[in-house]
């Protein structure tokens, strides 16, 4: 069976982005690979943003999104879930893939002329981001990687590192394939530009362990239908970002409910918000509690993850010494 690898940045607080994008998923894959499963929070990453740096709250960052996994469904005991700093293999073998892969490689990727754009100063280790992404992924030999669409240029570099590893220095690495949750690719944010995402600030998510409070405040003023000005105006709910969440939310009365109702103008979009929050809140609730429950006992994260580091060196530090003996490396 081949391994699952996936990595979630500790950059903010995990918003329904990243729940309904990746953790859900992981939490189905995990049943279907048990061990053979691993996920990871990738500090590393996370230092290549300066925005999202900041030593006075990785730690803590890094500790609420494994609190947020575990709180969504993921069980420790069944997957292999550890921090990526906790792994030093990850650096050796990111160091590798980036003597072999061209600096006209990573810079075409569209990520990083994205978040360079933003920079007036660029640090060199977001350039170097997509071999430290493969260095992850090959570092378990993974042959399936839960992603968003947005990681797909990186995945297919990925696969292009095993292929010229492999030439130079011999079979090694097989080519990961990614997978998407085809149920949510692409989750807009709550002002109504573009993909909800950290990078953004808060103003943009929604947050899984936001409270609830917060949560509505965001919902009752979020943009709707721009067409429909007054009441009594027919909606459009296929250009509404509140018809999407409900699809994500409610149960299939509701969605069918809001559907009929907003054209004709027999639903207000102050009463479909409310709708709406109550699906939030039921689908939110339970994962705050257990999320609490975790926060109280933080002896059961911190050893969980150190199991799981435990876990992914027993498997990276084998691959490491396959890697240095075929590079060529001075044996001790």
């Amino acid at each position: 069976m081949s391994r699952v690898f996936s990595g979630i940045q500790p950059t903010g607080e995990p918003h329904i982005g990243n729940y309904f994008g990746a953790m859900r998923n992981y939490v189905r894959l995990g049943e279907q690979y048990g061990k053979q499963s691993l996920y990871c929070v990738v500090d590393l990453h996370a230092i290549t943003n300066p925005a999202a740096s900041d030593p006075r709250y990785l730690a803590a960052r890094t500790f609420d999104m494994a609190v947020a996994n575990f709180a969504v469904g993921l069980d420790p005991s069944q997957v292999t879930f550890f921090v990526q700093s906790h792994v030093p293999e990850h650096q050796e073998l990111a160091w590798i893939f980036t003597c072999l892969t061209p600096v006209g490689e990573l810079e075409r990727m569209t990520q990083y002329k994205d978040k360079t754009a933003q920079l007036e100063s660029v640090p060199a280790g977001l350039l170097m981001y997509p071999a430290l992404m493969a260095a992850d992924i090959l570092l378990y030999k993974a042959g399936v990687v839960p992603v968003g669409e947005d990681q797909t240029q990186h995945i297919e570099l990925t696969r292009e590192i095993a292929r010229k590893f492999n030439h130079h220095f011999g079979e090694t690495f097989p080519e990961p394939q990614a997978v998407y949750n085809k149920e949510a690719l692409r989750i807009p944010g709550v002002d109504g530009h573009g993909k909800m995402s950290k990078s953004k600030g808060e103003t943009s998510t929604l947050g899984i362990l936001e409270p609830l409070d917060s949560v509505w405040q965001k919902l009752r003023v979020a943009p709707t239908d721009p067409a429909r000005v007054r009441r009594t105006d027919p909606g459009n709910p296929d250009v509404c970002l509140i018809f999407d969440y409900h699809k994500l939310f409610s149960d299939l009365p509701t969605i069918e409910l809001v559907n009929v109702e907003c054209r004709r103008a027999g639903i207000g979009c102050v009463d479909c918000k409310k709708k709406l929050m109550e699906g939030v809140t039921a689908h939110l609730t339970p994962i705050q509690e257990r999320a609490e429950e975790l926060r109280a006992d933080p002896s059961y994260v911190r050893d969980a993850l150190a199991q799981g580091a435990q876990e992914a060196r027993a498997i990276a530090a084998p691959v490491m010494e396959e890697v240095r003996e075929k590079v060529g490396f001075l044996k001790v």
